[in-house]
């Protein structure tokens, strides 16, 4: 997305360009890749285990991506104006283990504990952006730091047992209920009703702004993948327990991103300020206030990630948020958001990424496991996609620049 002039309702645009803006939507260069990766990679672990498209193995690995999912959609928000957040991994320990202290030791009502919890996490991303546009500090030195004073105050706030059990305090229902039957059909018609709702809109909008718009390019061709992947999801969770809540969560957060980031004014900064920071400013767009914005959603998606997390493990200790440096979370985060498509130069990439790179690093980790390979080669077949990712980008970035600008 840029910020570009062209003239009257776009007349003077090649037809050539009127096209390209019309299948943006449809094919992303980015996600296009991604997602012919993930096809294969299912396929592969279908072959070598029986047991890797069984609804019950599903369920799991989708319940195992959706923590690194959400942890990657905030920091999406962070990539897209060009910085990056290396405390995502430490909000996400911190605030759980203050969930629970708050639960535990104070008597704080659930619902209350977990208000606090998101406030908290927001908070430290936006006093992280703060520091970096006041003192022009690059972003991932101050992460970093933050985040290495997060990890003591998490030592910190833990009993000496060095765990809290969160069993019967009300927070395991939050990963341990799933929709079955109706209920997760019902769930579905919404979804897809609510997304033909946002294109639709964008249609009428460009059909407004006299730029080229056919209804079933614009309107029902991109709705068609979700509908497919929808009945298909619903239809093998629903063999074991159900769509997990989790998933729920996660995919109303992904169309909630997917709206600010494509129909919004402040996606439209976003995408501005990681092309061009200064044409951006120029353009009157205040970059301050932006990347305190960006933090601020990946401080407190970081804390539901957490939250998350605690309540499918039943507790919270050291190890919460990947334990002291962020762990492997920490690192699985970063590279789900630039596997799935995402630029670390910033600018480019659409929200989509999070559940490409989500499921494409649960789905490595999961089918090694399966096939009996050990941790050492989950952690390098990860590492090589995080090279593969950044350099596949840069070889897009060659090859689709020219064709970036209108």
């Amino acid at each position: 997305m840029s910020i570009t002039s062209t003239g009257e309702n776009g007349r003077e645009k090649s037809l050539w360009t009127s096209l390209r803006n019309v299948s943006e939507g449809l094919v992303d260069m980015r996600t296009l890749p991604v997602a012919i990766g993930l096809i294969l990679l299912i396929v592969f672990f279908s072959l070598e285990s029986d047991v890797f498209l069984t609804s019950r193995n599903l369920t799991n690995l989708l319940s195992q991506s959706v923590v690194t999912g959400i942890m990657a959609l905030g920091l999406i928000f962070v990539l897209l104006v060009g910085e990056i957040d290396l405390s995502v991994a430490a909000i996400s320990g911190v605030t759980s283990v203050l969930l629970a202290k708050l639960i535990m030791d104070f008597g704080f009502p659930p619902s209350v504990a977990i208000a606090i919890a998101f406030l908290a996490g927001a908070g430290i991303g936006g006093l992280s952006a703060r520091w970096i546009t006041w003192m022009r500090v690059p972003s991932f030195v101050v992460t970093l730091g933050v985040g290495l004073v997060l990890n003591g105050v998490q030592l910190a706030l833990l009993p000496e047992t060095g765990r809290y059990n969160l069993l019967g305090t009300g927070i395991e229902n939050v990963a341990g209920t799933s929709l079955k039957g109706l209920p997760a059909w019902i769930a579905l018609a919404l979804l897809v009703l609510v997304m033909l709702t946002i294109r639709f809109t964008a249609y009428r909008q460009r059909v407004a702004a006299g730029l080229a718009a056919p209804f079933f390019a614009a309107v029902v061709l991109p709705l068609l993948p979700l509908l497919f992947v929808g009945i298909v999801g619903v239809a093998l969770l629903d063999l074991h327990n159900g769509v997990p809540v989790p998933v729920v969560i996660f995919t109303a957060l992904l169309v909630v991103a997917s709206y600010v980031t494509q129909e919004t004014r402040i996606g439209l900064y976003l995408y501005a300020i990681g092309d061009n920071i200064e044409a951006a400013r120029r353009s009157g767009i205040r970059p301050q206030a932006v990347k305190l914005f960006a933090f601020m959603v990946a401080g407190a998606l970081a804390a539901l990630a957490g939250l998350l997390a605690s309540s499918r493990i039943l507790g919270v200790s050291v190890s919460s948020g990947g334990g002291i440096g962020g762990g492997s979370l920490l690192l699985e985060s970063i590279a789900a958001a630039v596997v799935g498509g995402v630029s670390l130069f910033g600018g480019k990439g659409r929200v989509s990424a999070a559940v490409f790179g989500a499921l494409i690093i649960g789905t490595v980790s999961n089918g090694l496991n399966l096939m009996g390979v050990g941790n050492e080669i989950r952690l390098v077949v990860t590492g090589f996609l995080l090279v593969l990712a950044v350099s596949v980008d840069r070889v897009i970035e060659r090859f689709a620049g020219p064709l970036s600008r209108d």
